[in-house]
């Protein structure tokens, strides 16, 4: 009996010594959090998102915000953000604290954010003060005062987390549904915090991801296949004409998938105000006037013995490998901004190199016939006759 109560006890300590060792910031719900410097807060809240925290004192009287904001970022060496928005629930428009390492140092610095890609570090809307950043074991806080309009009780706050730092600045952040979703109403004096977007984010990640798997299917994948089907099935007659319907066939599927995912790209654009992807915006639109100018040269085709021929098939041919390169550029371009697993974009790597090794397979193969073709017609001994004309031609004197 002694033995088992001194094993208890002795379960009991290690289990109260690995307690203690947990960090505070690391405590499962906000109510159990402290802080360093003996900082107290009336209110937290757990947030519903990006595995984040939020402390807050409010002095009416003053109209001072004191916070202490709470998260682990997307990756070792990444950085946190807690914003308030004074004209709209999203990112574009927030008066932002981000809290990132600088020369080894932990530091908070305001942004405010006009548009995703016009980040610039700059003084906000509000006056902050007592700005401070810790890290510790993973997790990232900032501490700040801010001085609101008075009268202000309710206030619209977005937070969000990110894997990268350049130049001392934050880099793009993931957009997956808890980055999207992360963001809502706080009101300062109930202590209540509510987040009302959650189909309005995962709607908008479904169009986008529909809008890549289109791209990559049409622009990535179908044409570079159906390149592959013109170059080297024409080699072999017996697959003559077949190879050209097959070519056009997926062309042209191609251009159909394709279509769809460019205007789903638009309507995306349309709704999701400040933010813009410049090149591979302007890709896209290349892309669609180029493959679209490729089908309506087909209605302007020449015959194979017309003299203008040969002028159509350079075009043909240089437009379309211009369209093979600026696809699959496109859309690598998008995986960069949709930032999805890192094994679809293995999987799409994966895709091209086979495709690749299947290219330079039947290269290989076409040199061969073609040389073939070339070696037996160079050395089919005279007999005579020329062609059509039975007659015997002379011997060469």
């Amino acid at each position: 009996m002694p033995s088992s109560q001194s094993s208890l006890l002795i379960l009991g300590f290690s289990l109260l010594l690995l307690l203690l060792q947990i960090p505070p910031s690391l405590s499962l719900t906000c109510s159990s959090q402290t802080f360093t410097k003996n900082r107290l807060f009336k209110f937290c809240n757990d947030l519903p998102h990006l595995s984040s925290y939020l402390h807050w004192n409010f002095d009416s009287s003053k109209s001072s915000l004191s916070i202490a904001f709470i998260a682990p970022p997307a990756k070792s060496g990444g950085w946190v953000a807690w914003a308030i928005n004074p004209t709209g629930t999203g990112m574009v428009g927030a008066q932002s604290l981000i809290a990132l390492e600088e020369n080894g140092l932990m530091t908070v610095k305001t942004y405010n954010i006009s548009g995703y890609r016009s980040i610039v570090q700059e003084k906000i809307a509000y006056e902050v003060s007592n700005m401070e950043a810790e890290s510790e074991n993973g997790v990232m806080m900032i501490f700040a005062t801010v001085a609101l309009p008075k009268s202000m009780t309710t206030l619209n706050q977005v937070w969000q987390v990110g894997r990268s730092v350049a130049n001392g600045g934050p880099g793009v952040h993931e957009f997956q549904a808890p980055n999207l979703n992360s963001k809502g109403t706080l009101d300062l004096l109930k202590g209540e915090s509510t987040t009302t977007t959650q189909s309005t984010g995962s709607s908008r990640l479904r169009k986008r991801n529909i809008h890549g798997v289109l791209n990559a299917v049409s622009w990535g994948i179908m044409l570079p296949v159906g390149a592959i089907i013109a170059r080297y099935l024409r080699t072999f007659k017996s697959a003559d004409p077949a190879w050209f319907y097959l070519h056009a066939s997926c062309q042209f599927s191609a251009y159909v998938v394709g279509v769809a995912g460019w205007a789903t790209g638009l309507k995306l654009g349309g709704q999701s105000k400040g933010i813009r992807y410049n090149t591979h915006r302007n890709l896209g639109i290349a892309l669609f006037s180029l493959a679209t100018l490729q089908i309506f040269a087909l209605f302007l085709r020449p015959k194979k013995d017309h003299k203008y021929r040969i002028y159509w098939n350079v075009y043909h041919h240089g437009v379309g490998y211009v369209i093979l390169i600026l696809g699959i550029i496109n859309v690598f371009k998008g995986l960069d901004i949709l930032v999805p697993a890192k094994k679809w974009k293995t999987a799409y790597i994966v895709v091209l190199s086979v495709l690749g090794g299947i290219a330079v397979f039947l290269e290989i193969i076409t040199w061969i016939v073609v040389l073939k073709r070339k070696s037996s017609k160079s050395t089919k001994p005279y007999d005579g006759f020329n062609g059509a004309n039975t007659r015997q031609q002379p011997l060469a004197s």
